[in-house]
């Protein structure tokens, strides 16, 4: 499971008329591959809500989303596992197949909804996605 995490100020997911949005908060692209399990889910949802990657009084990283009481935008992204070892064409060979990954998708979200609010894409859809990413703060999570 690889789940890269972007600290926002505002995010926003446009699938079709429907538009979802948080302010401050974390956008999760979230990647699902073989062996993946609740065990791991759990443990990264832990880890994504603990992360202290928000800045505090001395503007120093040391408050997490829990701490500063914002909100997260999941989206599911199975390129999270490209290949390009051959070639320039991209294999996803190691993406975890559609409905298992639904079905952990929609387990993580739920695990996620214990500790804050979330707002999430649509697995399989073309989406809009726009990010206002502060710092930049960018991190990759695999478990």
């Amino acid at each position: 499971m690889k789940v890269l995490v972007q600290r926002v100020d505002k995010a926003s997911v446009k699938i079709n008329k429907t538009t979802k949005s948080i302010k401050e908060g974390l956008v999760l692209f979230v990647g699902f591959t073989t062996g993946d399990d609740l065990a791991k889910i759990k443990y990264l949802t832990k880890k994504i809500v603990n992360l202290r990657i928000f800045p505090d009084d001395n503007n120093i990283m040391n408050k997490s989303l829990l701490d500063t009481k914002g909100n997260i935008l999941s989206i599911s992204q199975f390129t999270l596992y490209a290949d390009t070892k051959k070639g320039c064409r991209p294999s996803y060979k190691d993406a975890l197949e559609k409905e298992k990954a639904i079905t952990l998708y929609h387990i993580f979200n739920k695990e996620l909804e214990k500790y804050c609010k979330v707002e999430t894409g649509e697995f399989g859809a073309d989406m809009e996605v726009l990010i206002n990413n502060i710092g930049p703060t960018t991190i990759m999570l695999e478990r």
